[in-house]
């Protein structure tokens, strides 16, 4: 890994290319390019006295908030920080953002360089469960993002069924190393890794973002109930009875709910006399009066909030004749129907409100 020294302060417009003309570049060779540069050369900077507004601006999804920090997920897929939002090394009074489409600043860069040299875009991401920040790749051509071991087996003979490594975020990150956070070396090449380059652009960074319905962890716990939205139209696709299931048992840990009870329709016969979705949860309860309603009804809130964690939607619907056409056993009460269903569409962020009105201090 060699740094790239020298370099001038990068200014908007400049060919980046051209500014590593004299970089000694080989075939074979992968050029490590800060992020942060690529942003100033394509005049990324915008007049903000803070980040904020412009955090929210680059905000695809706020995936976790605590005190004045936000995790967020930008328009690229990313997950990080401050959606990429940076104000270091920056004039006061000004912001940076992450390039428009790194993957294609990448290319751009590429096609002005020697033939047979790779280009990686970097950028400085946070880790779940663990304390430091390392680099990873944001934009590549010419360099393979994954290297995919799934299928093979192990030195024992065991099958490897999910080896995936992320290539062009180790070397972005051992890249790093010799650029440094306050050295100001924006760049670094790096050698004796050829059998990683193709001869065509390549995919980009594209395969290294998780897709949203392998995504574990999708909701920072601050929100979690607000992820819960009203969702009436669904697709075709089948829903799996074991998340709905998972989502009655959380219903179950609401306060008051040991007189709550749940019919789960499965039977697209009897559905179709109630509602049409492709599942349907009947809340019921064991006892009258309006608190035990009260109650069921906090059952109910669990329970949608679970269904949205599962990527499920939901829609909470008056019982509408559910006793007689369900055959409940003696002393069920219906109070509410839930349609459920995988969403058609993905609902829009909800729009910031003032609940000022709606609260009073005494």
């Amino acid at each position: 890994m060699v740094p790239v020294l020298g370099l001038p302060d990068v200014r908007p417009g400049d060919d980046l290319a051209a500014l590593l003309k004299g970089a000694d570049l080989r075939p074979g060779d992968i050029v490590v390019i800060t992020s942060k540069i690529v942003s100033k050369a394509e005049n990324r900077l915008r007049d903000a006295p803070d980040r904020t507004a412009a955090i929210e601006e680059e905000t695809e999804r706020v995936v976790a908030r605590r005190g004045d920090m936000v995790i967020a997920q930008t328009r690229h897929g990313f997950v990080m920080a401050a959606a990429g939002v940076d104000n270091s090394n920056v004039a006061p009074g000004t912001v940076l953002l992450l390039p428009e489409d790194s993957d294609a600043s990448a290319r751009r860069i590429r096609a002005g360089l020697p033939r047979g040299v790779g280009v990686i875009i970097s950028d400085t991401f946070g880790r779940p469960w663990r304390n430091g920040l390392t680099d990873v790749a944001i934009g590549a051509a010419g360099v393979l993002p994954l290297e995919d071991f799934r299928g093979g087996e192990d030195s024992y003979g065991n099958p490897l069924n999910a080896t995936v490594t992320a290539l062009a975020d180790e070397i972005a990150a051992a890249a790093e190393l010799v650029k440094g956070k306050l050295a100001g070396v924006p760049v670094a090449v790096v050698r004796g890794l050829a059998h990683l380059l193709t001869r065509e652009d390549g995919p980009g960074v594209r395969p290294l973002i998780r897709p949203a319905d392998e995504d574990l962890f999708r909701y920072g716990s601050r929100d979690v109930v607000p992820a819960r939205r009203t969702i009436r139209d669904f697709t075709d696709d089948p829903v799996d009875p074991w998340l709905v299931r998972q989502a009655v048992e959380a219903a179950f840990t609401a306060p008051g709910a040991g007189h709550t009870r749940f019919a789960l329709v499965e039977s697209p016969a009897v559905r179709e006399k109630l509602v049409k979705a492709p599942y349907l949860v009947v809340a019921c309860v064991t006892e009258p009066g309006e608190q035990a309603a009260a109650r069921a009804g906090a059952a109910v809130q669990s329970l949608l909030i679970q269904l949205a964690m599962e990527g499920l939607g939901s829609a909470w619907l008056p019982p509408g004749g559910g006793e007689e056409i369900l055959d409940l056993p003696e002393g069920w009460r219906p109070i509410a129907l839930v349609a459920v269903g995988h969403p058609a569409e993905t609902p829009a962020d909800r729009e910031p409100q003032d609940f000022a009105a709606r609260i009073v201090l005494r």
